[in-house]
């Protein structure tokens, strides 16, 4: 056993002078077997006289009677400090029993000391009796306050961890020192799987090295050059509990031939195959160092990084629109929700490799302390370690919500379908053998229901096999749900009574133990499911051949991909304009390789190791609720301003908000009483007076003003169109428009096909006719009403002529009961225009609906989780 100071001498307390009164007055609990002699050998003269003899012998009866306890303490105290936990609690009581007589403070506080020694050893009467100092404020004090609370707050879980750690510290350190090199620990490592203190014969079994692996590793976790007791205990039993060192390492087992080498030392083939990001990172480095600083210096003052940031910037912001952000959102939450998903799994991948050696180091511990609560430690270590699940389902919700509203034209569904195949299994493989007999029959249960409802979108006529995917009837729950009777139905209700039986064991502690793991494996699996529906068999063969490309030919893959994006790039080339592209990917790719040559401490690596950490997840996720909040409250807001068909005629707005209104009152007073017709959706017909445009965005066109006249006239060109050669023999009207103003233009070509237009439209009441007879020529203006229009009724707008008889729709808002209320368009049709002029009959604003955005989005989430037993009406 490990030498155990002696508390009396402490720092914390000045060093004890016991009397021997003290110490006769001690009551000591055990009696101990050594016994010294109770006679020594006197003088043999005064030995043979009766009297004297008898009277010697009561006196040596009473001194033996005052020693016996000493001598029983000294030895007490002597176990004690050779780190007895028994000894240590004795003392411990001694020193309790001895203050309720003298130095009640000095004596307390001894005590406390022996206890807090016998709680570190895992001796549960000691924490028992420091839970009732502490209760008692008896012996202390400021300095060992902390550790005493802390010592009593341990479960019995704990204090088993303890004794073992400390077994185990003992068998790393034989010279018994009060601190051991983490170098001289390790080397110890093999020691504590020998019983005898011998090495065994023979190979050294697996478990027994996972083992060893596990201590070099909980050794190394911690930064210090030398481990005490105390440390070593605090390191496993932290460790026990689930809470891994942030320094641990967690990776692979390597290959004998290739353990203990760096990439440097590796030749350039295996250095390549199992290092490839260090490979490509030396690649990197060499290529920045036969860069020229200095000529990187000097082409960057040539080139105008600064202007070409800013042309672009300009450009995108111009071009932000309602439509843009309706198209680009879901698609952004999409993949940084697919991607966050990808992320949380190899999160629990990696936490599978630290449950081995957890397992590993509880095989261990079982060894030294049999008492020890395996069941409870699995449990303590799996609820630490729910994080990434957490994150993993957070991530799974806003897939499902953006995937039926994102456009499928811009997500490669067969790729990502074998990607979630390929998770699906993995997965699987990870987790705990614990609960395998239901974890087993679920994932059967699931994929077995998934294929039959897929069944159903198999191309061809399979009667049979179709009939057993099929939905033999329906039976509504309530206005909003559905109940599908059919097999797949059947399948999902055991899948569900299979969840109860995960959750349920371990006391419903399963829940975190195996029904939360297995979540993972079954959001992969419907996920696969969900995807493999907009997926095409050839997509699929593509993704299937090319992972498995990818995993047993990588070579062949690597060319194979070289010769097919070269292709590709050849026929995009040629099929397009080569200029017009060369020249954009010339323009946005100089200020981002400037960026990326002069930051030279730019680390791949560093950005792929960091995947696995929570911190990028976190992130991720905190940037998409941003962004669905956002979007929330627009879409909130949208819908919040409810629009009504109304009948309202003109005549009767008229009546009611026009001139005939502001006479009997005053306008004033019209418009606060016309407020009240805000949000009336009407449709009126009216006779077209003018039109006008109000803005014109060209925001191509601005950006190229930016740029030096010669450069800025050339790509005018090379992106706008030229203007006529007005030859009178062969012009078009549109050419002899243009042709008018083509000598008065300072440029030689322009870029009005990327104008964007808003106009305003003055419309009047149509003409009255009284009795039946001809119309009343009455105009007046004040009845006139404007309505503004976007650029996609341009087309319609130019080809009407005055005087044309127009319907229009629009929503009642703004300046109502004032001279000309503005309006903003929502449809125009033209009454009385011939068919040539209008491109076509009806021309109606394109606006997002968004309520049947949100409720396609919430019954695919529905769906997603409970069909084929439950579907959203």
């Amino acid at each position: 056993m490990n030498s155990v100071p002696d508390p009396t001498s402490s720092p914390s307390h000045p060093q004890q002078h016991l009397g021997r009164s003290q110490l006769n007055a001690a009551p000591v609990a055990h009696s101990g077997n050594s016994q010294r002699p109770g006679t020594s050998s006197g003088d043999s003269a005064a030995s043979s006289v009766p009297g004297y003899s008898r009277s010697r012998e009561k006196t040596e009866k009473k001194e033996g009677m005052k020693e016996e306890p000493e001598v029983l303490f000294e030895d007490l105290l002597e176990r004690a400090k050779a780190g007895e936990a028994k000894a240590q609690t004795e003392v411990g009581k001694h020193f309790l029993k001895l203050a309720e007589e003298e130095d009640e403070e000095l004596n307390n506080c001894s005590a406390v000391d022996w206890f807090i020694l016998a709680a570190k050893q895992g001796r549960r009467e000691a924490v028992k009796l420091l839970r009732r100092c502490l209760e008692d404020r008896r012996g202390i004090t400021s300095e060992n306050e902390e550790e005493v609370k802390k010592l009593t707050s341990e479960t019995d879980l704990e204090r088993a961890v303890r004794k073992a750690a400390l077994v185990m510290y003992w068998k790393l350190n034989p010279k018994k020192k009060k601190q051991l090199a983490v170098s001289e620990l390790l080397e110890n490592v093999g020691q504590v799987d020998n019983e005898d203190g011998g090495k065994q014969p023979g190979p050294v079994p697996k478990s027994v090295q996972k083992q060893r692996r596990m201590l070099e590793r909980l050794v190394n976790s911690e930064s210090k050059k030398f481990i005490a007791l105390d440390d070593f205990v605090e390191i496993t039993k932290k460790y026990a509990k689930g809470i891994i060192p942030s320094n641990l390492i967690m990776q692979e087992e390597e290959d004998d031939e290739l353990a203990g080498k760096s990439p440097e030392e590796l030749p350039l083939r295996l250095k390549v195959f199992k290092y490839p990001l260090h490979a490509i990172m030396e690649i990197k480095e060499y290529l920045i160092d036969i860069a020229s600083k200095a000529g990187m210096h000097w082409l960057s003052t040539i080139v105008p990084t600064h202007h070409i940031n800013a042309l672009i910037f300009f450009f995108i912001i111009s071009n932000l629109t309602i439509d843009f952000f309706a198209f680009i959102i879901p698609l952004v939450i999409f993949y940084l929700s697919f991607i966050s998903m990808v992320i949380c799994t190899l999160k629990v991948f990696q936490d599978s490799k630290a449950w081995e050696n957890f397992r590993a180091l509880t095989d261990l511990l079982l060894r030294f302390e049999p008492n020890l609560d395996v069941e409870q430690a699995e449990v303590n270590f799996g609820w630490n370690h729910l994080e990434p699940y957490f994150y993993f389902l957070l991530s799974v919700f806003f897939v499902i919500f953006s995937f039926p509203i994102a456009s499928k034209d811009c997500i490669p569904c067969s790729e990502l379908a074998t990607v979630s195949v390929f998770f699906t299994v993995t997965s699987y493989m990870s987790l705990s053998t614990c609960a395998e007999p239901y974890t087993r029959r679920a994932l059967i249960t699931e994929t077995a229901a998934g294929c039959l409802s897929l069944l159903q979108v198999l191309p061809g006529n399979f009667g049979y096999l179709k009939f057993l995917g099929k939905t033999f009837f329906t039976v509504p729950v309530g206005h909003f749900f559905v109940i599908n009777v059919s097999i797949p139905c059947l399948l999902f209700l055991y899948l569900f009574y299979l969840f109860f039986r995960m959750a349920q064991l371990r006391n419903f502690k399963g829940t975190y133990c195996y029904l939360v793991p297995y979540l993972v494996c079954f959001m992969w699996c419907e996920l696969s499911v969900v995807i493999l529906r907009e997926s095409s068999g050839i997509g699929l063969v593509r993704a299937s051949i090319g992972y498995f490309l990818f995993l047993f030919a990588l070579p062949v893959l690597g060319v194979g991909i070289a010769l097919m994006c070269l292709v590709h790039f050849i026929k995009w080339f040629l099929s397009l304009e080569l200029m017009k592209i060369v020249v954009t990917l010339v323009l946005c790719a100089v200020p981002l390789l400037f960026r990326w040559w002069t930051k030279v401490n730019f680390s791949v690596v560093e950005v792929v190791k960091s995947l696995t950490r929570s911190s990028i997840v976190k992130l991720i996720l905190v940037w998409i609720t941003a962004v669905v909040l956002f979007c929330w409250f627009y879409v909130y807001r949208s819908e919040g301003m409810k629009v009504y068909n109304s009948t309202l005629t003109w005549n009767q707005y008229g009546f009611l908000c026009g001139p005939r209104a502001w006479k009997e009152t005053n306008m004033a007073r019209t418009q606060i009483l016309c407020s009240h017709l805000e949000g009336h959706r009407v449709t009126w017909t009216g006779r077209f007076k003018y039109v006008r445009v109000t803005e014109i965005d060209n925001s191509a066109e601005s950006a190229i003003n930016m740029l030096p006249f010669f450069i800025g006239d050339w790509m005018r060109c090379l992106y706008g169109e030229t203007y006529p050669l007005c030859d009178p023999k062969n012009v078009t009207l549109e050419e002899e428009e243009l042709c008018r103003l083509k000598f008065l233009t300072k440029h030689k070509c322009h870029m009005k096909m990327f104008d964007r237009y808003k106009f305003e439209i003055t419309v009047g009441m149509p003409f009255s006719s009284k009795n039946g007879s001809k119309p009343i020529e009455e105009d007046d203006i004040t009845k006139d009403i404007v309505l503004k229009a976007s650029n996609e009724f341009k087309k319609v707008l130019l080809n009407l002529r005055q005087g044309s008889i127009i319907e229009f729709s629009t929503i009642l808002e703004g300046r109502l009961g004032s001279k000309w209320p503005v309006f903003e368009l929502k449809a125009i049709t033209c009454l009385n225009c011939m068919s040539k002029l209008l491109p076509a009959g009806r021309h109606v604003k394109i606006e997002q609906d968004w309520r049947s955005t949100v409720h396609r989005a919430i019954k695919f989430a529905f769906d997603f989780f409970f069909f084929p037993f439950l579907s959203a009406a």
